[in-house]
């Protein structure tokens, strides 16, 4: 189903077989000891810049390729197609990239984007705090003006490539009384005094991707580094947060679909009672629905990529592709590993990782909860 498509024409399929060899040969060979470090060293960054799967869609003014949004999925896809996510390169390039494109100066975007389609700057967004999630609003990380320079201070966590980052978009409160209409995105350039790591944070799934605690202590930012209008962070985000939402969709039905086709090749193989498990009528029903389900996932999120490209896209509409494709994904690996058996619980059985790693899809990008309210406010 992940392949030949008709949203993607002859161009784009030659993308995919070159990206699918790329993480074959560099990343799927590797992980397993990048999940033991939790983290994937800089030199896969550099490589993926190399091979130009880092920013696709930045203009060649830039360094990119001027690639458009079926190019950023197709690696998506791949990426989710591998069963190894780890390798978080869709919030460098699907978010942070996509903020610097969108809202960045002209001088923001000749100094930063270049290095980030190389490779060689790793992006990461700080907008979670300990107690402000999916709340925005609720953040009470500050910036306040001091002459030529915002003072930042507060904390983040649950910040993907945390470690790695060396170009962050922190989400701070400019105008604290002004609530979520006082909200400002300021870009931190690490190395920079006062702005400190904590510990990687171990978490069940997705263990070769960096997430840490932030620290901003008193920390002097340009005030060239303002992304966007001042105060007018949440709406920016809002503006953006739909094509990041279609982006999780699309990793999580890639997803899916290798959990599907690894299930297939194991039930042919596995025999129980002395025949493939493949030959029982439950074997059968069960992957009959799951097939269905994946092609009806495969579909809407087709229609949905349609209509972004020509700008069409809602917000209630990214979030039904978010909450039905990172549904659909948690629901596929925990029925594929239940037909593994014991196998599936084994960690060094694929079905075992992509189960741990699903989990995470129904609550980054906003939770599906926070779908939901979004969709129920069009009733």
């Amino acid at each position: 189903m992940i392949e030949n498509r008709p949203i993607y024409g002859p161009e784009y399929e030659e993308l995919r077989r070159n990206v699918r060899r790329f993480f074959a040969t560099e990343l799927l060979p590797n992980i397993d000891r990048w999940e033991e470090d939790g983290i994937i060293p800089k030199s896969l960054w550099l490589k993926a810049g190399q091979m130009g799967l880092l920013c696709p869609t930045v203009g060649p003014e830039y360094g990119g390729a001027g690639g458009d949004f079926l190019h950023l999925s197709i690696i998506d896809e791949e990426l989710g197609y591998t069963g190894q996510a780890s390798f978080t390169i869709q919030t460098h390039t699907d978010i942070v990239a996509a903020y610097v494109e969108a809202l960045g100066t002209e001088e923001q975007k000749k100094r930063w984007l270049p290095r980030m389609v190389r490779g060689e700057l790793i992006g990461a967004v700080a907008m979670t705090e300990p107690q402000a999630g999916s709340d925005l609003k609720a953040i009470t990380t500050s910036a306040r003006r001091d002459g030529d320079h915002f003072i930042i201070n507060g904390s983040k966590t649950f910040i993907t490539n945390g470690i790695n980052a060396d170009l962050i978009i922190v989400v701070c409160k400019t105008a604290p009384e002004l609530g979520r209409n006082g909200v400002s995105l300021i870009v931190v350039e690490a190395p920079v005094e006062g702005f400190t790591r904590g510990k990687r944070l171990k978490k069940m799934g997705m263990k070769a991707s960096d997430t840490a605690e932030l620290f901003f202590d008193g920390v002097r930012v340009p005030v060239e580094n303002l992304l966007g209008a001042e105060n007018a962070g949440f709406k920016q985000v809002m503006h953006e947060i739909p094509k990041e939402r279609l982006s999780i969709a699309t990793i999580a039905m890639a997803a899916a679909q290798k959990a599907f086709d690894v299930t297939v090749a194991y039930v042919k193989e596995r025999k129980v009672f002395g025949k493939p498990l493949i030959e029982f009528q439950n074997t059968q029903f069960k992957l009959a629905e799951l097939k269905t389900q994946l092609t009806v996932g495969w579909a809407h999120l087709d229609h949905c990529i349609a209509k972004h490209l020509k700008g069409e896209l809602t917000s209630d509409e990214a979030a039904i592709a978010k909450l039905f494709n990172t549904e659909l994904q948690c629901r596929m690996v925990d029925e594929c590993l239940q037909l593994h058996g014991g196998w599936g619980y084994m960690a060094e059985t694929p079905i075992s990782r992509m189960y741990t790693d699903a989990r995470v899809r129904r609550i980054a990008g906003g939770s599906s909860e926070i779908m939901k309210v979004l969709i129920a406010r069009t009733l």
